[in-house]
């Protein structure tokens, strides 16, 4: 029955056949977004992240997950506050640079020649040539391995004004954003739909049907 199936798709079994391999972290792509974070009298640190995430919408809400071993991990946890910062293609080699060099023996903002600018609800920097910033809150910790989760809610989001339209309405397709998949860094690429896009044209004609 399935082989018959497939040859009247048109396909072939074989074509379509798939190793399974033991589970792993194979959720792709992903972001990998530059997370700050400062001690109060330290420098601040950048830590690139690629296990981040939406959490919630209301209220809205976030997650990073940290090695314990990586030197901004205490620094969040002691402070209950970080902030995150989209990666644009502009800001790749930095984003990598944050991810493989330690905050404690390197200035990375220095190193990347990247502002520190002052946040408006926490007590640690945005990037300011991120063109998103988030500032976060840390509400719990979960140790689930070899990372921790941290769930934190968004107090604040900083959005460069080049973004916005005559109306406001924030386009981030000119930010230039990237995607983090399997190792490589990757450039968003052509837009394929709007939300609701699948089911747009039904309803329109429906719509006129009843009329």
């Amino acid at each position: 029955m399935l082989d018959r199936r497939a040859r009247e798709r048109g396909g072939s079994m074989n074509s379509s056949q798939k190793e399974t391999w033991r589970g792993g972290n194979m959720l792709y792509p992903v972001p990998a977004v530059m997370v700050s974070c400062q001690r109060p009298g330290e420098k601040p640190n950048i830590i690139t992240a690629a296990w981040a995430g939406t959490v919630c919408s209301d209220p809205p809400m976030v997650s990073v997950s940290i090695r314990p071993e990586r030197y901004s991990y205490d620094i969040i946890r002691e402070t209950g506050q970080f902030v995150i910062n989209l990666t644009t293609q502009e800001l790749v080699r930095a984003a990598d640079y944050c991810g493989v060099r330690s905050g404690a023996s390197v200035d990375k903002f220095k190193e990347m020649h990247l502002s520190a600018l002052p946040a408006k609800t926490v007590d640690c920097p945005i990037i300011g040539e991120s063109p998103v910033n988030l500032e976060c809150r840390v509400t719990q910790v979960l140790e689930l391995g070899s990372h921790h989760m941290f769930l934190a809610k968004v107090e604040a989001v900083d959005v460069l004004s080049d973004l916005l339209d005559e109306k406001g309405k924030l386009d981030l397709g000119k930010a230039k954003l990237t995607a983090y998949s399997h190792g490589v860094y990757h450039a968003l690429g052509a837009e394929l739909g709007t939300f609701g896009f699948s089911v747009r044209k039904k309803r329109r004609a429906r719509t006129e049907k009843k009329k």
